[in-house]
């Protein structure tokens, strides 16, 4: 004879947090100068949840509501070089263009004409 009936497991149930809750907590553990553990402490959860949190936050994974809209990012221009002619692109191709982006870079060289630049600006928002 097997016994089939479903038991209650030991564990107790986890709580589920309000979603301002997070949010609140969240966007405080994304500030600079901000220890994650004392926040999780303070407000008696464990740091682990508040630090998975705050990655699903930061990979736009976190609640929809949550995520607040992209932002542009910094942009420098290194006055290496004059300012292009369309007769001085084609008689010299030595500019560089490079993307850091987290731990990747993208590095073009020479001249990139505006398809190029299009297709790989496009990849970078997908």
């Amino acid at each position: 004879m097997v016994d089939t009936a479903i038991k209650a497991g030991k564990r107790a149930k986890r709580p589920n947090y309000p979603t301002d809750f997070k949010t609140r907590l969240v966007k405080a553990a994304c500030a600079p100068d901000v220890s994650v553990s004392r926040l999780a402490l303070e407000h008696e959860i464990n740091v682990n949840m508040l630090f998975k949190w705050r990655r699903q936050y930061r990979a736009c994974l976190f609640d929809a509501q949550a995520v607040e809209p992209a932002r542009l990012l910094p942009v420098s221009l290194l006055d290496e070089h004059p300012v292009a002619t369309p007769a001085s692109i084609s008689a010299a191709s030595t500019g560089v263009i490079e993307i850091r982006l987290g731990g990747a870079s993208i590095r073009i060289e020479g001249h990139a004409d505006a398809a190029t630049l299009r297709v790989v600006l496009q990849s970078l928002r997908s």
